[in-house]
Order: C-alpha cells, then structure tokens, then sequence
C-alpha cells in the first residue's frame, strides 16, 4: 500500500523514555520563579520544622534534667503556717512565708472545683498536661493585644510552675525564659503520667496563690470570708476562681468592681459549661461581693507576748522551720487574763498620763479647711461602724467653739458633741512639781482653741476619773452621753503575770503600743526597782541574819528585830560622792522593828537591814533568788538603785509564794509539727485546758520533779507574811479589798524623782509584777506619783478580776514556825489586842519573850494562820 508503513500513517513516531512529561514537581518548579519561591520557602520550613523540632526536642531532653521530680503526694511537703494558741485554744499568731493550710481533696466542694476548671482549663479532664489549640489561641490573642494578655497555660502547668517556685524560688521559677517554660512542660508532663487528674487538682487548689498573702483555697476562704472552704456559697467560690489569673487586678478589697466583673465571668463559663442552672447563675450574679479579711490576730490579741514566742521558737527551731513547717504552738498564756491586763494597763496608764498634763493638740485646721477635714471624718466613721456617738468609743474631732466651761467638738459633717469643763479639767500644762488635785484647771479658754484635732472619748458623768466633777455632769447631762478630752499616753508600761506552780506566764504586757515600739519592757528594760528590791534584802536577814542590836550577834533576826531610822551620810568609794538617803515621806520614826520598816517601805532601816549582813552577801542572795542583771556593790542597792528586769523580780516573787523554791517558768506548753508529733512538752498535771494524755503524762513527770530549796520554807513564809501586811496596813493597803477573794502580798516601789514605779504583788497562785514610767530618764513623772499611786492600781484592777472565781487559799504555816503578838514599834511580847500590837511569824525559839505578867510568854494559838 503505498504511501502507509505498518498502519501508522498520519501519527506521530512512538515517544522516547528520555521526552516524557516532567513530573508535577518540575514542573512547578518551570511554572515562574513565584513557584519556584514557594517551593524553597516550602523546603525550608521543613527543614526548619525538623531542625526545630530536633532542638526542642534536644532542649527538652536538657532541661529536663533540671526538672524536680513530680511529688509523692505521701511526701508532698508544700510551705504552711504555723499557729500559736493560747491555753483556752484562742489564736494568738501565725507565721508564714505563704499562708497556706492544706485540706483533703474531700472537704473541697465540688462547685469550687468546677468553678476553677470553668475559669482557667476547661478541657482539663481531656488534655494530657497542655492544649495546643488554648497555646495558640493565647499567642493570636497576645498578638491582637499587642500585648501579653495570658499564656494558655493548664491547670497542669500552673501546678508545675508552682512546684517550680517551691524548688527552685520565686525569682527562678517565674524568669520569663524558654528555659522555664520547657522545664514546666516537662514537669506538667511528668504530672499528668505520675498522677491522676483528681489528685493534679488537689495540688493546685493547695498551692494556688489567691491574693493577700492566700495560698490556696482554705487560706483564702478564711482570708476573705472568715469561713473555711467546705462552707462556701456558690458566689464565693466564682470568687475565688477568678483571682488566679490576676490576684492583684481582681482583688475584691482593692478593686471590688473588677473582681465582681471576673465573677460574672467564671459565673457565665460554669453555665457555658453546664456546672450549673440559668436560675443558680442569676441568683449569684445578684449577690454582692462582700469580703471580711483575716483578723490581724497578732497585733490585735497579744503582740508582745507573740513576739516573745516568736523570738524563742526562731531560737530553738530555726526562722525557716517556723515560716514554712507548719508548727503548732500552745502557749501558756490564758486569754481571759491577757484580755484584763491590757484593760487594766491600758486604763491606767490614760489616767496617770493625764496627771502629768495635757501635751496640746494633735493637729491644727485651718478654718478654711474643715469641711474638708469633717468629709474625711465621715469616711472614718463609716468604715468603724456608723455615724453615732458611743459610750466609751475614742473620735477624732475638731474644735469649733470654745467657752469657759464647755468646748463644741465636731466629730462629722453630721455628728458633734460638747466637752464640758468637768470632763477636762485635768488638762494643765505638763508640770512636774505640781500636785494633780490642786492643779486643775478652771476654764478651757486657752487650752483649746478653735481648729484644734483632739481625742475624745464619748461618757457619762460616772465614767470620769475626778469623782467631785461627777455631780455636777449628772445634772447638766443626766444620762446622756457628752465627750471627755483624752490623749495618747506618753507614759510607757509593763505587765507580767505568771501562775507560780504551772510555771505559766499567764499574761504579759511589753509597753502602750507594740505598733509604736516593739520594744518589751517586761524584759529588755533595765529599770531602778525601788523599794521593791526591799524583800530581797530582808529575806536574807531571815535566812542567815543576826540581830543588830545583839553585842554578842546571837540571837538570830526577825520581824521583830529593831532597826534605827535616822539620818545617816555614807562614802561611796567606788564614785567618791557622799550618799544621804532620805524616806519618802521625809521623816524618821526612831527605833522601829524590822516588820514596821517593811510595812512602811522605810528607807533607813533597809539600808541598815544592808549593812547587817553585808554589801557582797546581799548581792550574792540577790543573784540566788533570780536577779540576772548587774547589781552595784554598795549600801544604795538596798533601795532599788541598781536595775533589774521586770521579769527577773516576777520569779524573786515566785519564789516567795511557793516557800521558797523557784518555778520553772515556761511561755509554750506544747509544740507539735505538721503531723501532730509532739517535740515539747511542758503541760502542767493539773492544766485544766490539756487534753488528759498530756496531763497524764505531766503528772508523772512530776513524780521526778526536785527543786531547789534557794530560801527555806520558814524565812520565805517569814517575807510573805509581811508583805501580806504591807497590803493590809502598809504602802499597799489599797489592795485590801482583794482578801475578800484570797489572802495577797506585796510591794510598793518607787525610784527617786519618781521615774519608776512598781508594784510587785501575788496571791498564792498568781504572781504579777507592774512597771510604770518613761522609757528616757530625762522626763521624770509627777513628784508624787509613787509604786502605791501610779502602778498599785493597774495591779488591782487586773487582779480582782483574775482572782475571782479561783479558790480563797493561804499559805501553809511551816512546822517550825509560829505568831506572837508584838508591838511593832518596840519589837516586844504584848498581849493579844494589846493597842500597837500584831501578830508576826516567827521561827520556833526566835520569839521575842513576853515582859509583863499578863502576857503568855509564848505563841498565840492558831489552825493555819495568823
């Protein structure tokens, strides 16, 4: 056929292997150098993802060394607070780093727990530590922001960061680095493989920080409701769940609006979510936000004494242990009688300051700026508990008028009051030399003035110290309420309390404001005891002391041993300066015994008492009952010139009452850790408040328990005796009317130029000691403030109600000891209500023998007593 070859005419020839189609790749790589572009950009981002994910993964392996092992929930060992308590269980204190309590996973609520999950994870039971997807919504919404606005972290990774901080600190742990965040990954990881989601979110909600010092969901319950986590009302736990992501920014305290915001919004998600009905989300968006805060336990209740705790706790334990282990510390103190010891100290300093003068003014206020000044006190009103005057509540006001007799006080825009004269009338110019009851004003003209800040006090006419004014306020004002003038006392004070057989210290008060000075003058104040060192003195004359007036010094001394009050002049020759004490009342009585001299806080005989057994044995005798600090070796330590410490003296007392053994005294009954492990113990057998295993155990402790016998029973009962008269008969008879409660003993003291006054004083289970005076020696009190005037007060006040509802008990009469009448002048045997006549102890053999026929010669009889 011509023209064809094999049927294939009119085709192409058949292509060869070498002119095939190019494949896709190639192709798109011919299409134009815009695909060409995309194909290298395409081969680099798979380079750069392996290499990228080669690194991270390399980083990880790295970093993850780093990474602290995921805890063992039986190990887990979170910082915690420790609590200090008071004997009848009242919290005195807490100390923390982070105020965290830790509660089983069971006692939190289960809204509360959805609540957290609504606001920060809501896929949390679906992820395995983090979600991409929540990672990558965060970083589109930073972007947008232009800002960082959240991170996307889990739950999980929230828990790891806060395991982070606890291991590696705060600075470390939060370093916004790659470095943080991988080791968080991994450590989220390592969470989710080790523990299960229930026990994840039991960790986070005790580790969580809250705001305000909360960690956790317990300390936060109770730091802005004062309620515990189990109690929690819907409201409160949308509350709580919006402060995590911003504690700062959502504090209901400090922005109430905003964190009432967030809680709509962890409201909306619990319902987005199904946690909860459109009618439970309606009900708690209605109800106000409203938080309370912690109580400022240890300001507000005993600061000093929490302190002193603090102090020896760090001592003995260590700072960190107590910041973040957790101890649980009983005290000794009781809170009823720390309560009346700050209510004593606190109304008896006010009137002894009073008595020294009025200081001025606070401030002063420009006319016109007071209504300015009277909206500020509007607000202050408001925040403590409305606009009303109340009795015995303290105001700041403003002056507005003045006349002879009365002074109009502003308290509000709303609110005023008048000062009468009668309720100011102690308001002098400060004056030492001058005597309080003369020098009362009679006019408030010139001493206040319009624009002056005061304090005031709302009162009644019975509430005012100056008994002659309380008539004449009762008829001008009957039983309504008018302002008394008050002032911030400048004097200082100090009070220790302690039960002389526990060894408890009961109460103590370290100065006016711990806020203004943390300064304790219950034991770092060296103060001049005065004439309350007296009983040192005289007790070691009982112990070991002869009879001065005996030639041959055998006969032994007693109280009724005669002493020579008249004027003597010594040489001390350590200073080369003359010494020429005087008594208080300026006056000498002669010959007196040893029991008048102590009665009356004479000064000559006490010196003489001194000279009798000498300079080095009294200081000696001193430093055996208790005395720490350096006493000057020369006849003036007789009348308190060398300093001693409130507290020593407190335990010289202590050992009086108990017949002379010294108690051990102690500030902490118990310390348990964290795990109830007890690591001291010194529970007193017959504590009331201890659980029975702990007094259980006392008491058998007590079976090995020996004392020390410093003074013997007879010589000590000898000191307490008298000074049991010294608050029937003598410088402290005002504190008569307590034997109505139980038989108590003491001592006045008073230092020269009055800047120290005292009153040392005990029953047979309470011993309290009294301070008070300036902290400088440059401002002295009044001259006749004294131990009896100024500090014998605060320690009746305090005591009577401390001694009411305890048993009546004396002090047992030793074996060898027994009474005779005698004339406390002379030191003779009279007969029983013979005039001038008392009953004194003495040891067996020591009595002084009757003289006259009608005399028994011998001791009066008596069943357990004088």
């Amino acid at each position: 056929m011509a023209g064809g070859t094999n049927g294939t005419e009119g085709r192409g020839a058949p292509e060869l292997a070498s002119e095939r189609r190019p494949s896709l790749l190639v192709r798109w790589w011919r299409g134009g150098w815009w695909r060409r572009l995309l194909l290298v950009g395409l081969a680099l981002f798979v380079v750069g993802l392996l290499a990228g994910g080669g690194t991270f993964l390399w980083l990880l392996q790295k970093y993850g060394k780093e990474v602290p092992d995921a805890p063992d929930l039986d190990k887990w060992r979170p910082p915690i607070l420790s609590e200090v308590y008071s004997t009848d269980e009242i919290l005195l204190a807490e100390f923390f780093r982070e105020r965290r309590k830790i509660v089983p996973y069971e006692r939190i609520p289960k809204k509360l727990v959805q609540a957290f999950i609504a606001a920060e994870d809501e896929k949390f039971f679906d992820h395995h530590g983090f979600d991409v997807f929540g990672i990558a919504s965060a970083a589109f919404k930073n972007l947008r922001a232009g800002r960082i606005r959240g991170g996307g972290s889990t739950i999980t990774q929230q828990t790891a960061k806060a395991l982070l901080i606890e291991a590696e600190g705060y600075e470390k742990g939060t370093e916004k680095t790659i470095r943080r965040k991988l080791k968080e990954l991994v450590l989220a990881l390592e969470l989710e493989k080790k523990l299960s989601k229930e026990e994840i979110l039991w960790l986070y909600l005790n580790h969580v920080y809250l705001g305000h010092h909360s960690y956790g969901v317990q300390s936060a319950a109770e730091n802005y409701f004062r309620k515990n986590v189990w109690e929690l009302t819907l409201p409160e736990m949308a509350l709580l769940a919006g402060l995590p992501q911003a504690p700062s920014r959502y504090s209901p305290f400090a922005r109430p609006e905003a964190a009432a915001a967030r809680r709509e919004y962890v409201l909306r998600r619990m319902y987005e979510e199904g946690m909860i009905t459109a009618h439970e989300r309606e009900e708690a968006s209605k109800t106000p936000v409203r938080v309370h805060g912690v109580e400022p336990v240890f300001k507000d209740t005993a600061p000093f004494y929490a302190e002193h705790i603090r102090r020896d706790i760090v001592a003995r334990y260590g700072n960190d242990r107590l910041l973040e282990d957790g101890l649980k510390v009983w005290s000794t103190m009781n809170h009823e009688a720390q309560r009346f010891a700050q209510e004593a100290m606190l109304r008896g300093l006010a009137i002894v300051d009073r008595r020294q003068g009025f200081y001025g003014p606070i401030d002063r206020v420009p006319r016109e700026k007071w209504k300015e000044r009277l909206e500020e006190f509007d607000r202050v009103l408001q925040e403590n508990g409305g606009k009303s005057l109340d009795r015995g509540r303290l105001y700041v006001g403003l002056v507005t008028e003045v006349e002879r007799t009365r002074a109009k006080v502003a308290l509000g825009t709303e609110l005023s009051g008048e000062i009468p004269l009668g309720a100011a009338r102690w308001a002098r110019k400060p004056n030492s030399e001058a005597y309080f009851p003369a020098a009362l004003i009679d006019s408030l003209v010139g001493v206040l003035e319009p624009g002056d800040l005061v304090l005031v006090r709302g009162a009644r006419y019975d509430d005012i110290e100056i008994e002659s004014e309380r008539p004449g306020l009762k008829r001008a004002y009957g039983e309504d309420l008018f302002l008394a003038l008050e002032q911030e006392p400048k004097l200082q004070g100090a009070i220790v309390s302690l039960d002389p057989w526990s060894g408890y210290v009961i109460a103590m008060i370290g100065g006016y404001d711990f806020d203004a000075s943390e300064f304790n003058r219950a034991f770092q104040a060296c103060r001049q005891p005065g004439s309350a060192f007296k009983p040192i003195v005289y007790s070691a004359n009982f112990e070991f002391g002869k009879d001065p007036m005996d030639p041959e010094r055998e006969r032994p001394f007693t109280a009724a041993s005669v002493l020579i009050d008249a004027p003597i002049v010594a040489d001390d020759l350590a200073t080369n300066r003359r010494w020429k004490p005087q008594n208080y009342g300026m006056k000498f009585e002669g010959e007196v015994t040893a029991a008048r001299a102590l009665m009356l806080s004479l000064n000559i005989p006490a010196v003489k008492a001194m000279e009798n057994i000498g300079i080095r044995d009294t200081v000696d005798w001193a430093y055996r009952l208790g005395i720490t600090t350096r006493l000057n070796e020369d006849f003036s330590i007789a009348l308190g010139s060398s300093c001693v410490t409130l507290w020593d003296l407190a335990r010289v007392y202590a050992t009086f009452t108990r017949l002379g053994t010294p108690p051990k005294t102690t500030f902490v009954r118990k310390v348990e850790d964290r795990f109830g492990r007890t690591l001291e113990d010194h529970t007193w057998y017959a504590d009331a408040w201890a659980p029975l295993q702990d007094r259980i155990l006392a008491g058998y402790a007590q079976l090995f328990d020996e004392r020390e016998q410093l003074i013997s029973e007879e010589a000590a009962y000898i000191t307490t005796d008298l000074l049991r008269k010294v608050t029937l008969h003598g410088t402290g008879a005002a504190a008569s009317r307590l034997h109505k409660y139980t038989p108590v003993a003491g001592k006045t003291g008073t230092t020269n130029d009055s800047f120290d006054a005292w009153f040392m004083g005990f029953s047979r289970d309470v011993v309290t000691g009294v301070w008070v005076g300036y902290d400088r020696y440059d401002q002295p009190m009044g001259r006749y403030e004294n131990g009896g005037r100024a500090a014998l007060p605060i320690w009746i006040d305090y005591m009577e109600k401390v001694l009411q509802g305890r048993p009546k008990r004396d002090w047992p009469v030793p074996q060898r000891v027994g009474f005779v009448t005698v004339d406390t002048r002379t030191g003779r045997a009279v007969p029983p209500g013979a005039p001038g006549g008392m009953a004194l102890p003495f040891k067996w053999g020591t009595e002084p023998k009757a003289e006259t026929p009608e005399s028994t010669g011998g001791f009066d009889l008596f069943l357990g007593g004088p």
